[in-house]
C-alpha cells in the first residue's frame, strides 16, 4: 500500500488543492487519512479507483448520447 501526499495527489488527478478539499467535502473524492500532526495522504488504490470510476461515468455518458 501506498500512500500520497497531496503535491502527487495533485499531479496524479490534474485536480487543484481547493477542489481536492471541496470534492472530499462533498464525498465525491475520497478522503485524506491521518499521518500526524497536520499532515495528511491519501491511499493510491483509492485515488486509482476513483480515477477509473471517472472514466466509466464517461463512458457511460458516451453510451447515453447515442
Amino acid at each position: 500500500m501506498r500512500i500520497l501526499r497531496l503535491k502527487e495527489v495533485t499531479k496524479k488527478t490534474g485536480l487543484a488543492r481547493s477542489t481536492i478539499y471541496k470534492y472530499v467535502d462533498a464525498g465525491t473524492f475520497p478522503k485524506p487519512i491521518e499521518l500526524g500532526g497536520r499532515s495528511v495522504g491519501w491511499v493510491d488504490s483509492e485515488i486509482n479507483d476513483w480515477i477509473l470510476g471517472k472514466i466509466q461515468e464517461r463512458d457511460m455518458t458516451k453510451l447515453d448520447l447515442k
